[in-house]
């Protein structure tokens, strides 16, 4: 199902032996856009090690109750307690993410031909067999950038500035994002409408502003993205028909097939 980030802030996360903490934002693998790690504020109880932020894969989830807004992780606290601290300040490197998957014994995403390596999904993709690639793939820099980070970055389109980056729209089972959540103004006050991240041209980090293939004018008219609904497949099948694009399903069965 289609998640909007934002909500996911304040998340409870449980342990298999307790509560550690809160779900505080999201780290994004900004080549594939996928959320490769959540971001979990433990409010002090690790304070005693010199960090209360840990990260927290994709890979180590279990089930999440939406209606209690409880998220249950296949870790112990102490298990938790000593994963690789992370200094949220600097970048994440690929050094840290080989350390942090060694120790919890994850598969390294980056190491396969699929969104986590040799699957489709973080659940299916630990229990699948694929040899650890360290050739090109695994000595490349990690491109792992915050929610927060982008939250507020200019869109500019083929011709025009149109809005900003609001929130991500997140796939709870693939952990791909989806969409970015675009708020416009000025032209359409208070008009929030959808664009996929595959789109993207570019993305200036230093000027913060994200670079579409779209125009102006074709976002305007663009079905309205109503937060307080979800996000049908109908809505969506009318999104992508609205821009005369493949969805993003097309493609990925697509990229099954040919594997297979």
């Amino acid at each position: 199902m289609l998640r909007n980030a934002g909500d996911m802030k304040g998340l409870t996360i449980h342990a298999t032996d307790g509560e550690i903490g809160m779900l505080d934002h999201l780290y994004f693998d900004d080549k594939n856009w996928v959320i490769r790690y959540l971001v979990v504020d433990t409010g002090g109880w690790l304070s005693g090690l010199g960090h209360t932020l840990v990260l927290i894969s994709p890979y180590s989830l279990g089930s999440t109750d939406w209606h209690s807004r409880t998220l249950n992780v296949r870790l112990t606290k102490q298990q938790v307690a000593g994963s690789p601290p992370i200094d949220t300040h600097k970048p994440v490197s690929r050094q840290y993410e080989r350390e942090h998957n060694a120790y919890h014994g994850n598969p390294q995403y980056w190491a396969g031909p699929y969104m986590w390596g040799s699957a489709y999904r973080p659940s299916t993709a630990r229990n699948a067999p694929w040899e650890h690639d360290e050739t090109e793939a695994g000595q490349m820099d990690s491109h792992l950038r915050s929610t927060k980070e982008v939250h507020g970055y200019s869109i500019e389109t083929t011709d025009s500035e149109v809005g900003h980056v609001q929130d991500f729209i997140v796939d709870d089972e693939t952990w791909a994002v989806r969409y970015l959540e675009v708020a416009t103004r000025n032209w359409l006050p208070g008009k929030k409408v959808l664009v996929p991240p595959t789109w993207i041209k570019t993305v200036s980090w230093q000027d913060s502003k994200v670079f579409v293939d779209l125009q102006r004018e074709k976002i305007q008219s663009s079905p309205e993205y109503i937060e307080s609904q979800p996000i049908s497949r109908d809505y969506e099948n009318q999104l992508y028909l609205h821009y005369g694009r493949p969805p993003y399903w097309h493609d990925e069965t697509e990229t099954l097939n040919s594997r297979t």
